[in-house]
């Protein structure tokens, strides 16, 4: 059971901002206050620093904190394991909708078959939303294409995927000839994911190190959906980038294209992460290795 100055402390950390804390947390304003003067007495150090009316965080403050959302996310995994039945295979997991809708259905119908009476729950959402069910101990792992801090979470290699350009076999291209360079598609509509997309932040981060940006493009259409892009591209909508394994039944069936660049040749990794400094660590990589096969 998880001391409720910790989740107190954990609430400020994700507000920085005693009052909202408190709102959070449905308690008073100078409960919150004590909590943290016990924790800070209790450690005997300065978890919190003040300037103006702005809180900070201390780097012993952050150490604690990385140990704290690891202490809370074991104690979900314990609460689950106490509710079991001995020997029953019990996974509770995340995947980026890319993920979910193109990669995941081969690996995962062979752990079903070699588990057919494992409880599993397979959540579906964008990488940052991922990160943070992580962190409240909702999900046990991840499945993401996405950024993660490698002083937050431990992680192990699914497969390394091209991120391609691709447009629609018909599509004819603003400047009447094939493109070479990035800058060749800056005419052209964009279908992009969503900010907090894993895909999104890759193009952007990707487009950054060349000096550009979305906004670069022609014009920008946001979609939530890989499966709603993938329709708008077949319907000659616009371009997009995405990693080809969500692409390559279209391509294959002659209905996409991928664009090629002299300038933009990408791969990224696709990989399990889960909390850093879990004592169920070494669990969660004997299921993500089976899940890998």
């Amino acid at each position: 059971m998880i001391d409720p100055r910790i989740r107190t402390f954990l609430t400020v950390c994700e507000t920085m901002n005693y009052t909202a804390a408190a709102r959070k947390l449905n308690i008073t304003q100078p409960a919150v206050s004590q909590h943290m003067r016990i924790l800070e007495h209790y450690y005997k150090v300065k978890l919190f620093t003040y300037k103006g009316k702005k809180v900070y965080i201390t780097p012993k403050g952050e150490l604690l904190r990385k140990a704290a959302t690891a202490m809370l996310n074991d104690d979900a995994e314990l609460r689950r394991q106490m509710q079991e039945y001995p020997g029953k295979v019990r996974i509770e997991f995340g995947v980026t909708k890319t993920i979910g809708e193109y990669v995941i259905a081969s690996p995962l119908a062979r752990f079903i078959r070699n588990h057919p009476d494992a409880s599993i729950k397979m959540h579906v959402a964008n990488s940052e939303e991922l990160a943070q069910e992580i962190k409240g101990g909702k999900i046990q792992f991840a499945l993401a294409e996405g950024y993660f801090d490698p002083t937050e979470y431990d992680s192990m290699m699914y497969r390394t995927v091209p991120f391609i350009p691709v447009c629609s076999v018909n599509h004819q291209f603003q400047k009447g000839k094939g493109p070479r360079l990035m800058a060749d598609l800056f005419g052209e509509r964009l279908l992009v994911r969503e900010p907090g997309s894993g895909m999104r932040r890759f193009l952007e981060n990707h487009l950054a190190l060349m000096g550009c940006k979305i906004s670069d493009f022609h014009s920008v259409v946001e979609v939530s959906g890989m499966h709603t892009i993938l329709r708008l591209l077949e319907e000659d909508a616009g371009i997009s980038f995405l990693f080809e394994a969500a692409a390559d039944d279209l391509i294959s069936n002659g209905k996409l294209q991928r664009i090629r660049l002299s300038d933009f040749s990408v791969v990224h990794d696709f990989r399990f992460i889960w909390e850093k400094g879990s004592k169920y660590g070494d669990q969660y990589r004997a299921l993500c290795t089976e899940l890998a096969g």
